[in-house]
Formats: structure tokens, C-alpha cells, sequence
């Protein structure tokens, strides 16, 4: 069980990122930054285009800020790694780049973003399970069922190009065609992510122009990594970035992501794109199982809405340039530790986008103990975090646990259903159900609880155990709030 302590401190945090506003990254976190010359038109709308051949800055708080997710303060898991700056840059061997191609309705902000490997890297993907996937997806699925590597992907907020056919699947091969060109490597080495408005087709009278820019403008600097962690955003209210490093191998080995998302968030996978890069030396074989597995335990935990998107997309990248010995046995203590970094960066990413979820004004923890295996576990998890009813009772400080409890008992498929004699439930600091028995329980400091999470934009903590298996599994969520209505009501318009 977690104690209000712990909760309120991980509120604390929180509400200090967000509320400090736009932060601007500190010139010691800068790193090397090109010369700020830029060359910008500007159309009959006040848009400032950059044109081919210019450079971009990408500390231009218009295009490039927005204020940070709690991830390194509150939401990485703990463990044998420290915070680092950088981002996608944090690893060796991969440069940056973001720009404003015009691909948004509305709005200043930079709309689309290249990460290149400066070599062959290991390349991993998982992807949504929606039968109407997108064409990016499509793309990024059969350039890695071919080979085990890749040097680029390029990513568009704006248009999802998903509903959109054949000209669609056209358009996203014109993109990658013109990104090799522009970078001088073959198309099967490049990959695709796009986020925005369903059955909408790119805008390639101004994406194609905006490719050559991002081509020539990749560097390995903080203030790159954080603008691509800016320009993937769409409804999101923070950007998403972490990096950390530790030791393998007598190595130092860096990692580093971005993630986007905030609606249309449900496990398998959840509304979103996330990428990571790592600078470990490591088989392709062990890369892909480990990246596999840290979504299944990270990306597909999360839920917003019980929507699953069609260009779910997470893309992890490893150079190999940390120095370390080849990591080739899959059960070694090696790969174990590649595998928990792995894990713990991509948590921390979903965990911060269910923190962002539209509206939402608290992260839902569920934590599951007790059960058969860790899979039943994480499907309890999932069920109570997707719950419509618990989240709005969060949402509305009602401790109403009848509805975590019945959401738990509807949890499917499982291999093995548990006995309400065994259910022990708890919010936050109150147990309110023990062996099945409803327990006396002060509900005014219960609906404080809730109160003073909400507050500050905090994390609710829903503890439950379902009897004495090993099983073990975690799942996050937000509440459901009328500010979620608002936006989806009117996303289009």
C-alpha cells in the first residue's frame, strides 16, 4: 500500500513542472546550438515558414515550447540509472530535428520531426492493433519485417493519414522517397509516424518542402531533442522526454525517449507515438523481444477514453556505439538490466501520458497483487483503470469503491478468476474492503484525498489485492472530467 505521503509528494512535483509554465531550457542544458540565422517568409496568414538551406532555432519558444511532463521528477520508475539531459539525444550515434511545415489548422507550433541514426541501428517497433491502421504504420511494419535495422524516421502532427486509401499509402511513400533523397539513404532504411486528424490526408504541397529542411538541420543538442519532443504533440498540454543512463558491461550506456498522446488512449496500444534510443550494443533479436515486452508492461497499461487509435506506433532505436560487448543471450543479467531501463523509460513515457490525458486533472494508479499470473494482473488493472464510472467518481471526490470493485470483477480475459473472499482494495491511504468484507472508513478524508490530488494534479493510488498468487501488475489512467467532452466535442470545428 502507498502512503499519502509518497502520493502527495508525487503530486507536489507535478504541480511544480506544470505550473512553473513555459520553462525555458537553462543555457547550461543547451548544448551546441547552430548559429540562429534564419531565412522566413511570411505568408498571407502571419505564418514564418523556413525555407530550404536555412538553419533552424530550435530555441524559438513559439514554435519549440511547451512545459514539461513530471517524467524524470515523479513518473520513472526507480532503479540502477540516473536522470540525464538530452532526450533522443542523449544516446550516442542519433541527431534531431524539428520544424514548422505549416501541416497544422491552427496555431504556431513545429508539426513535424526527424530522428537519424548516424549508422545502421537496431530498429524495434510495436504498433496499434486497429484494422484500420494507418499508412505510416503499414510502412514502418513492412520496413522491419525486412531487415533488422533502420537509419531515419520522419513524423507528421497534423494529418493522421490514416481512412485515407490508396492516396494515402501513396503519400507516405512520396515522404519517404523525398527524405531519401534529401539524406542520401535508401527508403527501406526509413521509417514513418503521423498523429492528427483521422481521414485527413497530409498537406504535401507543404510536407515535402519541410523534409529537405529537417534533413539539414539534424544535430545532437538538448534544445533539438526537446523542440521534436514539442512538435509530435497535438492535443497534448506537455511535451513527453526523458533520458537516463547507467552501467552495463563495465559501459556507460545512455537512453533516451519522447512519447505524444493525450486522447484516444487504450491499451493495444494507446493513442500515441513514442520512440526511443539507446546506444547499447545489442542483437537484433534481443532488442526486439525486449522492446516488445516493455511495451506490453508500459504503452499497452495505459488508457484515457477505452479508444484505440489507428497509428499507435513505438520505435526503439539501438547504435550500439556505448562500447559495450554485444548483448546476444536473450536470459542473461545484461539483457535483464537492458530490458528494465528499457521498461522504466518506456513507463515513465506512458505514465506521463496518461497523466496528460485530455481534461484529466490526476494520474489513476492500480496497482494489482495476488492474482494468478503478472498478465490476469495487469487485465484487473486495466479494467479498473478504463472503468467510465470509477474515473468519474475520482473526478468528483466521491469514494464510491463499489465501482473499482466491480470493475475488477469484470476483468477479461483472465486465466484464472478470483473469489470476492480474497479481494483487499485500498484508495490512497483508506482500505476499504478487506477479504471480501467492506471495511468502515472515514469518507469525508477519503473524498479529501481525492480533493487534494485533484488539486494538484497529482496520482490517485488504487491498491488491490485478489489473493495470495504471484501475479503482479500495474495500470494507468486519469479521471473523466467535463474539460474531455469539451475537446472532443468540438476537435474538427
Amino acid at each position: 500500500m502507498r502512503a499519502a505521503a509518497s502520493a502527495s509528494a508525487s503530486a507536489s512535483a507535478a504541480v511544480e513542472t506544470v505550473k512553473g509554465g513555459r520553462r525555458r531550457v537553462g543555457r547550461g542544458e543547451r548544448g551546441t546550438v547552430r548559429t540562429k540565422v534564419r531565412a522566413m517568409v511570411t505568408t498571407g496568414r502571419g505564418m514564418r515558414v523556413v525555407r530550404a538551406g536555412a538553419k533552424i532555432d530550435f530555441e524559438d519558444a513559439g514554435l519549440f515550447e511547451l512545459p514539461y511532463a513530471p517524467v524524470a521528477e515523479t513518473l520513472l520508475p526507480k532503479g540502477p540509472w540516473k536522470v540525464v539531459e538530452g532526450g533522443l539525444c542523449a544516446a550516442k550515434g542519433f541527431k534531431v530535428a524539428a520544424h514548422k511545415a505549416g501541416l497544422r489548422a491552427t496555431g504556431t507550433r513545429a508539426d513535424c520531426a526527424l530522428v537519424l541514426a548516424d549508422e545502421d541501428a537496431k530498429s524495434a517497433g510495436i504498433f496499434t492493433t486497429n484494422v484500420m491502421c494507418a499508412a505510416p504504420v503499414t510502412v514502418c511494419k513492412d520496413q522491419l519485417a525486412g531487415k533488422p535495422t533502420a537509419r531515419a524516421l520522419l513524423i507528421n502532427a497534423g494529418q493522421a493519414n490514416a481512412a485515407t486509401g490508396d492516396a494515402g499509402m501513396a503519400d507516405a511513400k512520396e515522404t519517404a522517397a523525398e527524405l531519401s533523397k534529401s539524406l542520401g539513404v535508401p527508403e527501406e532504411d526509413i521509417l514513418l509516424m503521423s498523429t492528427g486528424v483521422i481521414g485527413k490526408r497530409m498537406k504535401m504541397d507543404k510536407y515535402m518542402p519541410g523534409i529537405s529542411v529537417l534533413a539539414e538541420n539534424v544535430e545532437s543538442s538538448v534544445a533539438a531533442a526537446n523542440a521534436a519532443a514539442t512538435a509530435i504533440c497535438t492535443t497534448d498540454l506537455v511535451r513527453k522526454t526523458v533520458a537516463i543512463e547507467l552501467e552495463i558491461g563495465g559501459k556507460t550506456v545512455r537512453m533516451g525517449g519522447m512519447a505524444k498522446g493525450s486522447g484516444m488512449i487504450h491499451p493495444n496500444m494507446a493513442t500515441m507515438l513514442g520512440v526511443v534510443t539507446c546506444d547499447a550494443a545489442v542483437s537484433s533479436d534481443v532488442w526486439r523481444d525486449i522492446t516488445s515486452r516493455a511495451g506490453s508492461a508500459s504503452f499497452n497499461q495505459i488508457s484515457v477514453d477505452g479508444d484505440t487509435s489507428t497509428n499507435d506506433s513505438l520505435v526503439c532505436f539501438a547504435s550500439g556505439e556505448a562500447g559495450n560487448a554485444e548483448i546476444v543471450d536473450a536470459n542473461g543479467a545484461e539483457a535483464k538490466l537492458l530490458e528494465d531501463a528499457l521498461t522504466a523509460v518506456c513507463m515513465g513515457l506512458a505514465k506521463a501520458i496518461a497523466w496528460d490525458g485530455e481534461g484529466a486533472t490526476c494520474l489513476i494508479e492500480c496497482n494489482v497483487s495476488g492474482a494468478g499470473d503478472d498478465e490476469d494482473a495487469r487485465v484487473i488493472a486495466r479494467s479498473v483503470i478504463c472503468s467510465s464510472l470509477a474515473k468519474a467518481a475520482i473526478f468528483g471526490h466521491d469514494p464510491n469503491w463499489g465501482r473499482l470493485a466491480c470493475a475488477a470483477g469484470y476483468a477479461a480475459p483472465v486465466k484464472s478468476r478470483f473469489s470476492q473472499d480474497n479481494l483487499k482494495l485500498s484508495l490512497g491511504p483508506h482500505q476499504l474492503m478487506n477479504k471480501g468484507q467492506p471495511l468502515d472508513f472515514d469518507a469525508v478524508a477519503a473524498s479529501r484525498y481525492l480533493k487534494e490530488v485533484t488539486d494538484v494534479h497529482g496520482v490517485c493510488v488504487v491498491d488491490i489485492s485478489v489473493g495470495d498468487g504471484p501475479g503482479a501488475g500495474q495500470a494507468w489512467g486519469c479521471d473523466l472530467s467535463y474539460k474531455y467532452v469539451e475537446i472532443n466535442a468540438e476537435y474538427t470545428t
